[in-house]
């Protein structure tokens, strides 16, 4: 006003501005100060209470369920992810229009050496080694991490877990549950024995009363159980649907980012195991984590499928007991428990899950097929390489394998994705062929190539040391990794160019 009113000084300059009707009404008015104020609020605040009552309008989009491409009518195929039927309707807002009165906040660039003003410390370490281990060292402010898993196998017992270690060494800590009530927790904390007093507890579904409670409490890590179950009013869909979850977390990241608070998101999983709703989730957030394992089992894996600070193969191991989630120091001799020697089929394999060696048990079972078409079967492991070795074990060593049943699984649940358990799938396959059970104390490790040829591996470094670690006595092999037997001299190495070579040297009776 007191731009206007300096204007107002200056009557004729004032007056010699208007035009048309501006002009008229000013006449009209007796050119008071009463114009001036009307004309400035319809050139500021008019104008802008205008365009926001052109928010209203909104008009009907469609987006992707795989990537969350949004289109202005129903495509039959994505055009960019290529994904069939699958786009959903959901009502959009148009575009906002005109000019903004308020000032628009920028920032300047900067260069990437300098510190952010509000950095205190890079990382959140917990007591949970194995999960600060997947994550890279420990929780990163700011960030935004979603966390799938099978119902039941224990998301919502890690995370109040992970909550109330946080709170006792960092801060305020606030878990948001929409699927349980507050005696539902207290009851799970108290089979935990889990007590804090700056762990806060809210039941909430509705995104601005989340908000809200984040502005009073100023956590340094928020928690959501469950991203499904939130819904943002604004928003006239049912929660979970793809505009709810996609505008959903958006705001949970802007916020995470604007506040420096770190933020779990506990995110559903469909039957074929893979996370529910559009893909473009797992691109919005810093990390996206699975959890894994047998339900009628103790043991949990916990492992980064996406981590915008650290590794993507890391892996975590607990057991669930009655005081819930606890770590696995030594996964190997969890995984080779109870297992019996001198058996045909059984094969201890050096394997790597990120920087780890587990040292793991895989066993397969050929016997001839019972119908016109020989089965195939893996659990554990690529059911391609199991067919891939087969066929290497026919053609190369002369195994009579196509009108076999094949079965192969890993014991205890672990999933192993590297090619250095070719050379343990292709004996434990022979092994059961011939019925003649290899050496109970041999560590195998090995690539298998289509002509016959057992491959290096990486890290055998690693996976020696842990075999020596548990007592191990014999490790076959390739050739050119026999230049670390004299840094072992407890192991006894056997060196293998070809499969039929490790089978000459580790099963008998061939």
């Amino acid at each position: 006003m007191e731009a206007g009113l300096a204007v107002w000084e200056n009557k004729s300059i004032f007056e010699g501005r208007l035009t048309g009707a501006n002009r008229e009404l000013f006449a009209a008015l007796g050119g008071g100060r009463v114009f001036l104020v009307l004309w400035k609020w319809y050139n500021n605040e008019g104008h802008s209470r205008k365009e926001h009552l052109s928010l209203g309008r909104t008009k009907t989009v469609f987006f992707c369920g795989e990537c969350g491409y949004e289109a202005g009518k129903w495509l039959g195929r994505c055009p960019a992810c290529g994904a069939w039927n699958s786009f959903c309707e959901a009502p959009g807002r148009q575009k906002r229009q005109g000019f903004s009165f308020l000032p628009a906040a920028r920032q300047a660039p900067e260069p990437l050496t300098t510190a952010a003003p509000d950095a205190v410390e890079e990382r959140l370490p917990g007591r949970f080694g194995e999960l600060d281990r997947v994550l890279g060292g420990g929780i990163v402010p700011g960030s935004v991490a979603l966390l799938g898993g099978a119902p039941g196998i224990g998301k919502s017992t890690l995370l109040l877990q992970l909550a109330a270690q946080a709170a006792e060494r960092h801060g305020i800590v606030l878990y948001v549950s929409g699927e349980e009530s507050r005696r539902q927790v207290q009851m799970r904390a108290r089979r935990l024995k889990l007590s804090s007093e700056r762990l806060y507890f809210l039941a909430e579904t509705d995104l601005e009363g989340i908000c809200r409670a984040v502005e009073e409490l100023s956590p340094v890590l928020l928690i959501i159980d469950s991203i499904q179950t939130t819904f943002h009013p604004d928003l006239p869909l049912a929660a979970g649907s793809v505009g709810q979850l996609c505008r959903c977390t958006a705001e949970l990241v802007r916020l995470a980012k604007s506040r420096n608070i770190a933020c779990f998101l506990v995110g559903h999983v469909t039957k074929e195991g893979n996370l529910a709703g559009p893909r473009v989730l797992e691109h919005m957030v810093d990390v996206v984590l699975s959890f894994e394992g047998e339900r009628h089992q103790n043991l949990r894996l916990l492992r980064a499928v996406k981590n915008r600070f650290g590794a993507t193969d890391e892996v975590a191991v607990f057991a669930m007991g009655e005081g819930g989630l606890e770590e696995v120091e030594n996964p190997s001799a969890i995984f080779l428990a109870g297992r019996s020697g001198g058996v045909p089929g059984s094969v201890v394999v050096a394997a790597l899950e990120g920087t780890r060696p587990i040292l793991v048990e895989i066993q397969a079972l050929v016997c001839p097929a019972a119908y016109g078409s020989p089965r195939r079967a893996a659990t554990g492991v690529d059911y391609n390489r199991v067919v891939l070795i087969a066929a290497v074990l026919e053609k190369r060593v002369g195994l009579a394998l196509a009108g076999q049943d094949i079965y192969v699984g890993v014991v205890g649940g672990l999933r192993i994705g590297e090619p250095a358990a070719d050379l343990g799938i292709a004996l434990a396959l022979a092994s059961s062929y011939r019925n003649a059970a290899v050496d109970r104390e041999m560590v195998v490790a090995g690539e298998i190539g289509l002509t016959g040829e057992v491959r290096a591996v990486g890290y055998m470094d690693q996976r020696l040391k842990e075999a020596a670690r548990l007592g191990f006595r014999r490790v076959l092999v390739p050739w050119r990794n026999l230049d670390l037997q004299k840094k072992y001299p407890d192991l006894e190495f056997t060196g293998v160019k070809t499969v039929r070579d490790a089978l000459d040297q580790a099963i008998c009776q061939c």
